[in-house]
């Protein structure tokens, strides 16, 4: 049904096959690309490189996926330390969207820190008694909205993991959207991590694919694992020709995206009805909370898309029975779109709650 909307509010224009492919092609061209063999190849190698010193690490290495990346890589610290114990968010990826594989796959345990709708801090961690092998921070929070800890208390975190011997690792699927919040490089939110995952895909607008920044022995290691789990594919060129390509074009707007989520916050006080989570932004992303089911707001939205072209978004069901809300990622749609329009678009939606 979105395919058929002339106007899609949240996230990133997404090119056809044909459009990718063919920049793709013409960039190739451009810089004389040859396939890699097993990840070993000027392009990914140069890469890979690039984005462990854009994070201030020794090395990086490209993953098929973020699923396969993370846990293998909480897997090796917490063998180098002798404790299967992580602790992580109740709201992480890992707990989550994963059908449970680190637990089927005896890998490590997962303890739970922090309350389940806010940043988790130290006092969080200090009240889990037992020893930890590794923990993991997501940068930014995306099921509470794309939440962030303060540098103060991201910090506190830090210096705890490290006089601990505990391997701190980032969940950085979106940490491209959250410098323009702190105000710092990419470099300097890391440092102090032992290990770091980015996309590839999700703000930078690749095909797929992740990186795995650590220091040199690290990485090391978890090439040989991402070996053993079938993760050695014959060329990598396509991931990293479609994330290399726009690279630096996607990070160079993530301020420009953030200063758009503002002005959005302020349209958004003119419409009660609906609420943003967080309060304030964090990053380029928010929860739109709507006073409906989720299949009301279902219905709300199909009817928005068949009657008027636009597309808000895949209602999902909030803590109360009628409540509801959407994720927007602020990308290329909202911040092309005027604030005339973008006005029109959520009194339609608003309307539409209140007579649902």
């Amino acid at each position: 049904m979105q395919d058929r909307c002339k106007t899609v509010l949240p996230g990133n224009i997404e090119k056809s096959p044909a459009e990718m492919f063919t920049a793709m092609a013409r960039w190739c061209e451009q810089h004389q690309v040859t396939h890699d063999r097993y990840g070993e190849g000027e392009l990914i190698q140069s890469f890979e490189n690039k984005v462990a010193s854009l994070l201030g690490f020794e090395a990086g290495l490209f993953v098929i996926t973020g699923t396969m990346t993370q846990p293998t890589a909480l897997q090796i610290a917490c063998k180098q330390r002798q404790c299967q114990n992580v602790a992580m968010h109740p709201s992480s990826h890992i707990y989550l969207h994963e059908n449970q594989g680190y637990q089927l796959q005896e890998r490590f345990n997962v303890l739970p820190v922090g309350k389940p709708y806010q940043p988790w801090n130290l006092e969080d961690l200090t009240k889990i008694p037992d020893t930890l092998g590794a923990v993991l921070y997501e940068l930014p929070m995306r099921e509470i909205g794309g939440q962030l800890p303060s540098l103060e208390q991201l910090g506190l975190i830090k210096s705890y993991c490290q006089q601990q011997n505990i391997h701190l690792h980032m969940d950085g699927a979106r940490l491209w959207e959250c410098a323009a919040y702190y105000q710092q490089s990419y470099a300097q939110i890391a440092k102090g991590f032992n290990s770091v995952y980015v996309s590839l895909y999700k703000g930078i607008g690749g095909l797929g694919g992740a990186m795995l920044l650590g220091d040199k022995a690290f990485i090391d290691r978890a090439s040989v694992w991402m070996h053993r789990q079938g993760g050695s594919v014959y060329h990598r060129t396509p991931y990293i020709v479609a994330a290399a390509m726009q690279f630096e074009q996607r990070l160079t707007r993530m301020p420009e995206l953030f200063k758009r989520t503002l002005q959005i916050y302020d349209i958004l006080k003119e419409f009660p009805a609906l609420t943003a989570n967080p309060e304030q932004p964090q990053a380029n992303m928010l929860h739109l909370h709507l006073p409906l089911s989720q299949q009301s707001a279902t219905a709300l939205r199909d009817t928005l898309a068949l009657e008027h072209g636009l597309w808000i978004g895949n209602p999902q069901q909030g803590q109360l029975p009628k409540q509801s809300y959407l994720e927007w990622y602020i990308g290329d749609h909202l911040l092309a779109m005027s604030d005339e329009d973008l006005r029109h678009h959520l009194s339609l939606i608003e309307q539409g709650c209140q007579s649902s």
